[in-house]
């Protein structure tokens, strides 16, 4: 029987099979690191895409309702409001459907304020039978369909002038059948202070804003947050993270074929103007929660592809090739934007209850 001298693992033989092991973690290494910073992109990206989508939401669903209770009737739009305050806050300045005020800073978020009545089931407008002078403490009307007591109204003259506060505000303290008229009486409190000096006359008419006024307010926090604020409160709640930027325009229909063709930010001072407005464009850019070491936007502005169709005013070719024309939303003004991703949202939203009354 042949025996074989048992022999070791020479030292060449050990830093090979070393190496190869380092050489073969190096690579395992190599392969998690690249794929744990994807993941960690496309969960960054998924967040934006969350939330850019839910913050579109919520304003699609709030905008779609906006005018609801007074844009039944088009001549009330735009009518400058004074009146009763709510809890020591003055009501919304216009009886306006949607308001969109541009930054002073151009490029940085607008903010979008929308109105609407309250009313569960339905809410119509009350007209205003006899005269109304300006002591009287009732409106006549000819019926009080939907109204109750504790509900906020505003009233409107048959024809109003846009540089002066002629539609008051005022809170329904009773509401009576009488006897003898054919009409409903309208109890409220003094509204002398807030009352045109002749009051107001018949065919003047009351729009019904519920018992809670619907008035909301989207902003963009200094913290990239979107925030909305319900009348009467002053506080903003945080509603979505990570949005930067909100910018809108009114969608109007300049020639009176109900086709919007026009697009631009300049709010209307009378009902004319106010009745050409169809819908509301916007665009929100939501941002990435990953911060990313390397530099992954290289842009200060992102584009926003309002196609060709309907000319905005400062768009430019995009650069993206897509050959439409392109708005310019600005990011650059967060710290370190370089260092994070964002995506565009953009949409049309009609203006429902003015376009059934249009």
């Amino acid at each position: 029987m042949t025996r074989y001298k048992q022999q070791g693992i020479m030292i060449m033989e050990l830093m090979i099979g070393l190496l190869i092991g380092l050489l073969t973690t190096l690579a395992i290494t190599t392969v998690l690191s690249v794929s744990e910073g994807q993941r960690r992109a496309t969960m960054a990206g998924e967040d934006a895409q969350v939330s850019g989508a839910l913050a579109l939401h919520a304003l699609q669903r709030d905008i779609r309702h906006a005018g609801y209770g007074f844009a039944a009737n088009p001549a009330a739009l735009g009518c400058p409001i004074k009146g009763q305050t709510v809890s020591g806050v003055a009501p919304p300045a216009v009886l306006a459907p949607v308001t969109i005020t541009q930054n002073a800073t151009a490029g940085l978020p607008d903010t979008i304020r929308i109105f609407s009545s309250s009313k569960r089931g339905v809410s119509v407008p009350l007209f205003v039978v006899n005269n109304h002078p300006l002591a009287q403490l009732t409106f006549d009307v000819r019926s009080s369909f939907s109204v109750a007591a504790n509900d906020w109204l505003v009233v409107v003259p048959e024809v109003w002038a846009p540089t002066t506060n002629e539609c008051t505000f005022f809170k329904a303290t009773a509401v009576n059948t009488t006897a003898n008229t054919p009409h409903t009486v309208i109890n409220h409190a003094d509204l002398s202070t807030y009352s045109p000096a002749a009051g107001y006359p018949a065919k003047s008419f009351l729009v019904n804003l519920g018992p809670t006024v619907s008035f909301r307010t989207y902003s963009i926090s200094a913290n990239n947050v979107l925030q909305v604020t319900d009348f009467p409160s002053a506080t903003a709640n945080d509603v979505f993270p990570e949005i930067v930027n909100l910018r809108a325009f009114y969608g109007k229909d300049t020639d009176g074929n109900g086709v919007i063709d026009t697009y631009d930010a300049t709010t209307p001072t009378t009902a004319a103007g106010w009745r050409q407005i169809l819908g509301v464009r916007i665009a929100l850019v939501a941002r990435s929660t990953q911060y990313e070491k390397e530099t992954v936007t290289s842009a200060g502005n992102v584009e926003w592809d309002v196609g060709t169709a309907i000319a905005i005013a400062g768009t430019a070719n995009c650069t993206s090739g897509s050959g439409g024309q392109c708005l310019q939303i600005k990011v650059n003004h967060l710290t370190d934007w370089q260092h994070y991703r964002y995506k565009v949202f953009d949409t049309l939203i009609p203006l429902r209850n003015v376009l059934w009354n249009s």
